[in-house]
């Protein structure tokens, strides 16, 4: 049932950001018209966190190297945070051309396997249900 999680990063410069994630960071992309793009992600993982309020909801991205990813966007010319020890894990923001601010972290924290999309079942059809009867 559940395929994929689709999160969307608000922007008050939505092209600019766009373009970051394609070149910079280097997502794969589709085009769904007039310079809509949807990125293809990493594997992912969610988690429930005690809150004083429902739908407030946070997106970071994982690297397997935070001081590299910093380095590596130093060289792109694109601001990070300081890294910060979390102790779950080393954490930074990248700031989007747009203004905004995107968390990025190595975890340390154990990570679990990525769901399987369940796959429908084909249908079968007439002619191989007639070859199964014989």
């Amino acid at each position: 049932m559940i395929i994929g999680a689709h999160s969307i990063i608000y922007s008050k410069n939505p092209e600019a950001d766009r373009v970051f994630l394609r070149d910079v960071l280097g997502m794969p992309h589709v085009d769904v018209g007039e310079g809509w793009l949807i990125f293809g992600l990493p594997p992912a993982e969610v988690a429930v966190h005690p809150g004083d309020e429902n739908d407030v909801h946070e997106f970071y991205l994982m690297s397997d190297d935070i001081k590299g990813f910093v380095a590596e966007m130093q060289k792109r010319k694109t601001a990070c945070g300081p890294v910060q020890n979390q102790g779950w894990g080393m954490l930074t923001q990248v700031t989007l051309p747009g203004g905004g601010k995107l968390g990025v972290y190595q975890p340390r924290h154990a990570r679990p396997k990525a769901m399987a999309a369940k796959r429908k079942k084909k249908a079968v059809t007439r002619k191989k249900a007639s070859r199964r009867k014989k």
